[in-house]
Parts: C-alpha cells; structure tokens; sequence
C-alpha cells in the first residue's frame, strides 16, 4: 500500500469542519477590517525566498524544499507567504492601489523540518499583510485584530509578547555589541551560529540548541540600541495597547527567524505549553530588498495545525459537526422517484436532506438514518403521494407530526 508522505497529513471529513469554521472566522473578522484575499504560487524562484527570507535563516538554510525544473531554473516551494505577497504586490501593481492595501491569505507551506505535534513538512497558514503604512497604528491595528481573532475563537489560554528590533541603523550598533559578546566563546557555539556569527550573528539568538541558549543567557538587549525614532515607535505601540486594554509582556529575546523584520515583532503564545501560535511584525525593507519602491509594512502568520490544537484545547466541548436534518425514507418503485425530486427541493430550500440510493429495504434506511444522526424522518409510500399527507418524526424525542408534504419546508425550518 502506498502511504502519504512523512510530515504529510490527510484532513479528514470530521476535522474540516473545524478548519472551516476557523476559516470562516478568519475571513469574517478580516474582511470587517478592510483585507481583501490574495492567492500566490505555491512554486517560485528560489532567489525570492534566500533574497526575501534571508540566506542565513534556518528556513532558508535547513528547510527549504528546493530543485530544478526541466528548463534549468532554480525554483522553491514557498516556506511561508509573506515574501511572495509582496513579490505579488511589486509585480502585479499593487503598489498603485489607494494605502494601506490590506491583504490576508490562507495557504499550504513547505519545510523540511523535524515532525512534531502541530508542526508538520507540509503545513498550512492564515496570514495578513498590510503595506504603506510606516505608523505605530497599523502595528496597532494589526495586534488587536489577532487579540480579536482569539476572542472569536473563545481562546483565553495566550499571551502577547512584543519586541522591537529595530531599523538597519540601530541593529548595525547592536550587531557589533552581540559579536563583541559571543566572539569570546564563538567556539562553543553550533556549527550553524558559527556560520551565522559574520554575516547576522541575530540569528544565534534565535537557535534552539540548549547549549546556544545557555551561552545567550547574557548577551546584550537590542532594546538598549534603539535609535530616537524607533524607541518611539515602540513606545508609542505600548502607550497605545494600554489605552486599548490589550494586555502584553516585553519580551526582549524576540527577534523572529526571518530576516526581513524591522521594529515591531510580536508573538502570541499559548499558556497551555508555551508553544508560539502566532506570530508577525513590521519589515519595512522588504519591498526594496525584492526590487519594488520603499514600502513600510507589518503582518501577521499562524499555523492552522498548531491553532487548531489550541483552540481545540480552550474549546473541549464544542461539537462543529453538521448532522443531517431529515431523512426521507420511501416504499417502493413510485415513491423512490417521488422522494428524489421531494428531497431535493427541500435541499434547496437550504434544508440538509438525504433518501437511500443504496437500494435498501425501509427497515435499512431507517437504521442508516439512525447512524447518521437524522433530526426527522419522513416516509412515503403510494398513500403519502395520493393524500399529499405523511408523519414527520423527531428521532430526538419520537413525536410524530402528520403535515402536508407541500409545507415540510416551512415546518422543518420551525423545529431546527
């Protein structure tokens, strides 16, 4: 038997149903603040990604799904979505359109990376971007947005973290300051922070080796860096989440692991297991590293997997599943016909309705109907055909309700 690939998952019917109501959430929420949605690529130039993404990334580094096409050219598939929006937002004009534009997606991602609970190869993200503004107010904006898409979802179990990282400016003076730091036990360091150390020795903050971690414990604070003009975008952000009530901790060790960020970063963190379930900020370069015009920007990105285990998590009891709201059950050759066209107008009528197709006896279809968790049921045989008349049963309590077979519709949408 052939089997699916390893960080590979099937979505089964009974899960969809939660990614689409989370789905549905997302969509809702954004489409109330103005975003619009975009669809990239699933394939692109590998230079995108170690342009946009950044050559010392792990993603670009370890995780990257990447080979030649047939024509020779190097080509990726994307590990996550904002690099290609904005190559969509350079490429397609977007940069004409009335600022800020505002665009969310929802996308499958690839990386080669361990498999793990909520973490797979191949993954799945919502996400937003948000370009032309450089204000501390689209970060603001862009943060309560996602605190209300937890509310939405009834997640209580998270926490906001915030940081900023500066502009090119500042992050030069700081950079010297963490090499100066590590450069004395650059040697016990993984070969991959060595690697780091010359051209973005940030990105050693970001490793996950213990042993890295341990070495960082001290290391220097970018929020002791700051330039005049960032330290006040970062305290405008703070001044303004206080006024709208958005509870959130600093947390200076976060610098994200993509390189394009700039300023605001923020991560929304579940307290169930300190695991990140989302995370963004602003990468005001990004647009001119990828040949556009200098656009400022800010976004946001979540896993679905790992949202869906929490909200899950925070939400035990809810049941999404969509149960059939009556079966039509028939007697003989007439009334399977007459029960095919009957269930169909009440299918549009936005009624869920099913009858046999199996060729099943009554006492099988009642029995399926049963298994399929049926609100009502309604026979018909050449007597209900003849009189117009049959018995609507509720499965919940056993009632029978005799009715007119013309105003089962109105009926139904008085019970359900």
């Amino acid at each position: 038997m052939i089997q699916k690939l390893k960080g590979t998952r099937d979505i089964l019917p009974k899960e969809v149903v939660t990614w689409q109501y989370i789905e549905a959430k997302a969509k809702d929420l954004f489409e109330k603040y103005g975003y619009n949605e975009i669809r990239t690529p699933v394939i692109e130039s590998l230079d995108l990604f170690q342009r946009g993404v950044g050559e010392t990334t792990d993603v670009v580094q370890k995780e990257m799904y990447n080979f030649e096409d047939k024509g020779g050219r190097k080509i990726a598939l994307r590990p996550e979505g904002t690099a290609g929006v904005v190559r969509a937002y350079i490429e397609d004009g977007l940069s004409s359109e009335p600022s800020p534009l505002k665009l969310w997606y929802k996308m499958s991602m690839y990386r080669y990376e361990n498999v793990q609970k909520g973490r797979q190869r191949e993954f799945n993200q919502i996400g937003v971007e948000l370009f032309g503004s450089d204000s501390y107010m689209a970060d603001v904006e862009i943060i309560q947005m996602c605190t209300k898409f937890f509310e939405e979802l009834n997640i209580k179990d998270i926490e906001l973290n915030i940081n900023s990282i500066g502009c090119p400016k500042c992050r030069n003076e700081y950079k010297e300051a963490l090499k100066d730091f590590i450069r004395p036990n650059l040697d016990k360091y993984c070969d991959t922070c060595k690697t780091r150390f010359e051209k973005n020795p940030m990105r050693i903050l970001d490793c996950k080796e213990e042993t890295c971690k341990k070495l960082n414990q001290n290391a220097p604070k970018i929020l002791d860096y700051l330039c005049e003009e960032c330290k006040a975008h970062f305290e405008n952000l703070k001044n303004a989440l206080n006024e709208l009530g958005i509870e959130y901790k600093v947390d200076s060790n976060i610098v994200r692991g993509l390189d394009y960020y700039t300023r605001t970063v923020f991560e929304f963190v579940s307290k169930i297991d300190g695991l990140t379930v989302l995370g963004g900020g602003r990468y005001d370069g990004l647009a001119e590293e990828l040949g556009g015009p200098k656009t400022p920007a800010v976004g946001f990105a979540t896993g679905m997997e790992r949202l869906i285990d929490v909200f899950q998590a925070n939400n035990p009891n809810l049941n999404l599943e969509k149960n059939m709201e009556i079966f039509v059950a028939y007697i003989g050759s007439q009334a399977n016909l007459f029960a095919t066209k009957y269930v169909e107008k009440l299918r549009m009528a936005g009624i869920y309705a099913e009858k046999d197709i199996m060729g099943r006896s009554l006492k099988a279809q009642l029995k399926y109907a049963d298994k399929k968790q049926a609100k009502f049921v309604i026979t018909i045989g050449d007597n209900e055909i003849e009189t117009g008349k049959a018995s609507l049963k509720n499965m919940a309590t056993g009632e029978v309700e005799e009715i007119n077979l013309n105003e089962i519709a109105s009926v139904m949408k008085n019970n359900l």
